[in-house]
């Protein structure tokens, strides 16, 4: 998936404001409504919506906790967190788990993920001294050997955020090419989406007197050369789509006022968002593209010339976009498509000759690489000469190589990693056929490989072991869905795990977006429950991406109850094997998964015992409406649709929960900064179950963002409290 939508997409293991968004509620200003009448108009609106689709929906008497920044609602957090700390940080439990968390968060001997960039390394590095921290970079042959004592500081966000008197989250950076020291840096007040840009010199170490800088917004920004840019941004005067993100990419000048800068497209209010894209390939130039999506699973791609003008390329509606290698656009099909007597499969990566796809010709198009039935493509990373394809195989990693072959053919072959885990290719480059690839299980630590062609690949640096696995056993099991599917799960557990029903287990999901839940080296807080005597199981259902786009596409819209079938599949396996049993068992998931234990929780609440609900959406009714809620239309659908609204009607958990019903202790977690999923959603869940008698601990972080924690300080406080909630739940009285 293009790095424009996982960074939009949303999973707690990874959101300031920019003005009013479609539906999102503010504080009252002079002459606008006040709360009152805004949650009464709003309430009204909801219902009347809900009786015109044949829904019983009442007037929401908690509309005013959307507002992010409101006093009331803020008094209303305040409370709630209180409470929370009191009983979490209490436990005698919680400082103990904290504080490993924050050592092995911060600890100096992680691999430092960085990209290449000629004969350079980059690097973002956060620790204990540099909380906000540090832009470096190393010199290639010394970091492909470990050596990273001998670096250069580019940029210390520390230092920046208290000259100028910020909350400077850095959120990454985009550089023109090796040959210049030009990049644009993002920069967050507080970890949301909405980025400053500003120009940054490497040679100076310094952001340039008359640089290029674009006001804080959910912005995208492409370098086209040293003095031009391709950018969407409202900055231009321009409107927003009803998800909040830009309508329309200008090609702007650095002596240009940003609104005099050419128009090069022009999106509909609809659309999920309109992404410029700048890509440099050696030998070839640079390659300028506008990426136009209807929704999360739909483009339209567009080449822009030199000089701004658009030509829509000829492909499949749902085509997911990869790149340019060689002069052929690279491409995976979510969709077969047809071209002459042929179909290429879906799922395939394809190559197509950009020039010939341009002037509308598609029959020279050619499967590069398809997955069998039991696997899928997850990521495609363009080196010199040669592709490198992660792929799973039942949801188990392998690393391929591809490359044209003598006939204008491609030739793939093995690389020899191990094939139980996860493997991901962290960074490659068009001047060099090296990629840097990492490889992880829950139980074995990172490992990340310097791997060429024709080589075997040989270790740059590996993670220490961060507690004993000898003691536990991985294992791969199936359940069957309500349908009869097979669903896959992991479990980590005690080698001499009794099976009597009574170990505390905790399961994760996600199911959506077509993302894949692989295997990863245990976490903080997955440690500190497997050392407390806890399973932990991920569970790979319908709506991700474990065997490719079928598997996403099964669960999408009026279908997505599979997901849920298929994540209560899992938890009666668990019951039915005696690995653990209801009142010891509970579920977690953030964002899209968030939504997952909630719809879980009010459908079979005899099952849990415990709920952890991060980022989530709850809303159903009204997610559409709430910040870059509108561009998820794709995946659950439109609300405001009659149909439509039935689906999503069955399973909304803000819709659904019942002060008839008892439910599992649920804790809800969000952020105040969160301008992707709206904070709204965790708040007004807690209220209502709050006020229907249910026990619910709420707690929202003030910064961080989609993550809920804006540093890896934040991040070890959210580890501790998630598993001190967990462990008083299902583990009450334990060490």
């Amino acid at each position: 998936m293009p790095w424009h939508k996982v960074s939009m997409i949303a999973m707690v293991t990874m959101m300031t404001a920019m003005g009013p968004t479609a539906g999102s509620a503010q504080e009252a200003t002079e002459g606008e409504a006040t709360p009152q009448a805004q949650e009464a108009q709003e309430g009204q609106q909801t219902q009347e919506a809900g009786q015109a689709a044949g829904t019983a929906v009442s007037a929401d008497p908690y509309l005013w906790l959307e507002q992010v920044e409101g006093e009331r609602a803020l008094d209303w957090v305040e409370a709630r967190n209180d409470r929370a700390l009191g009983r979490l940080t209490g436990d005698s439990r919680y400082e103990d788990i904290r504080a490993r968390a924050e050592q092995l968060r911060t600890a100096e001997d992680r691999i430092a993920y960085g990209s290449i960039q000629g004969r350079q390394v980059h690097h973002f590095l956060q620790d204990s001294t540099h909380v906000r921290g540090i832009w470096r970079r190393f010199e290639l042959s010394d970091y492909r050997r470990g050596r990273l004592d001998d670096f250069e500081v580019l940029l210390d966000v520390d230092a920046l955020a208290e000259e100028e008197g910020e909350n400077w989250v850095y959120k990454g950076r985009t550089c023109l090419g090796p040959d210049s020291s030009r990049c644009l840096v993002e920069l967050s007040r507080g970890g949301g989406d909405a980025v400053v840009v500003r120009e940054f010199d490497m040679t100076t170490k310094s952001f340039p007197i008359g640089g290029f800088r674009l006001d804080e917004a959910k912005q995208w920004a492409a370098w086209v050369d040293e003095d031009r840019l391709l950018v969407a941004t409202p900055n231009d005067g321009g409107k927003t789509n009803s998800s909040g993100y830009p309508m329309t990419v200008r090609l702007w000048h650095r002596d240009q006022l940003l609104e005099d800068a050419k128009l090069v497209f022009e999106g509909e209010t609809s659309d999920a968002f309109a992404v410029p894209m700048s890509i440099r390939r050696q030998g070839e130039g640079r390659y300028l593209f506008v990426n136009r999506a209807a929704d999360f699973f739909s483009e339209e791609l567009f080449r822009v010339s030199d000089t701004g003008e658009t030509t829509r390329l000829p492909l499949p509606d749902d085509v997911d976009f990869r790149g340019v290698f060689k002069g052929q656009l690279m491409a995976l099909l979510r969709s077969d498509w047809t071209v002459g007597e042929r179909t290429l499969p879906k799922g395939a990566l394809i190559a197509v000759p950009l020039d010939r796809l341009q002037a509308g010709e598609t029959a020279a198009a050619q499967v590069v690489l398809a997955p069998g039935d039991k696997g899928a493509i997850e990521g495609v990373s363009l080196a010199r000469d040669v592709i490198y394809v992660s792929m799973l195989e039942d949801v188990k990693g392998r690393l391929m190589t591809v490359r044209l072959d003598d006939r204008g053919g491609w030739a793939s072959e093995a690389v020899n990693l191990p094939t139980t885990g996860s493997v991901r290719v962290t960074s490659t480059d068009d001047t060099l056929n090296l990629a840097f690839v990492n490889y992880e299980d829950f139980l074995t630590p990172d490992t990340l490989y310097a791997v060429e062609p024709g080589e075997e690949p040989s270790v740059a640096q590996a993670l220490p072991e961060r507690f004993d696995p000898s003691p536990y056993v991985t294992e791969q099991h199936f359940a069957t869905s309500a349908d009869g599917t097979a669903v896959p799960y992991f479990v980590i557990r005690a080698k001499d795990l009794a099976f009597d029903g009574t170990a505390p287990t905790l399961q994760y999901g996600y199911g959506g977006f077509e993302i894949a839940l692989t295997p990863g080296y245990a976490s903080p807080m997955a440690q500190a429950w497997l050392k407390r005597g806890g399973v932990y199981v991920i569970a790979n259902i319908r709506g991700g991406g474990e065997y490719g786009p079928k598997w996403h596409q099964a669960a999408l819209k009026e279908n997505r109850q599979r997901a849920y079938d298929d994540f209560i599949a899992v938890s009666e396996d668990l019951i039915r094997r005696k690995v653990t049993s209801p009142q010891h068992l509970g579920i977690y998931g953030g964002s899209n998964g968030g939504l997952l234990v909630g719809a879980v929780m009010t459908q079979r609440p005899d099952l849990y015992g415990a709920v952890v609900s991060a980022v989530p959406l709850m809303d159903m009714m009204r997610y559409h409406k709430l910040l870059a809620g509108a561009s998820w239309i794709g995946e659950y659908g439109n609300p405001d649709i009659p149909e439509e609204r039935q689906w999503i009607a069955g399973y909304s958990p803000y819709q659904k929960v019942s002060a008839e019903r008892s439910y599992p202790s649920l804790f809800l977690t969000t952020s105040t900064k969160d301008d992707r999923v709206h904070p709204g959603h965790a708040r007004k869940m807690a209220a209502r179950m709050l006020e229907q008698g249910h026990d619910v601990l709420y707690y929202e972080n003030t910064e961080g963002g989609h993550s809920a924690a804006a540093n890896l300080k934040q991040m070890a406080v959210r580890d501790a409290l998630i598993a001190t909630f967990l462990l008083q739940e299902l583990k009450p009285g334990g060490a």
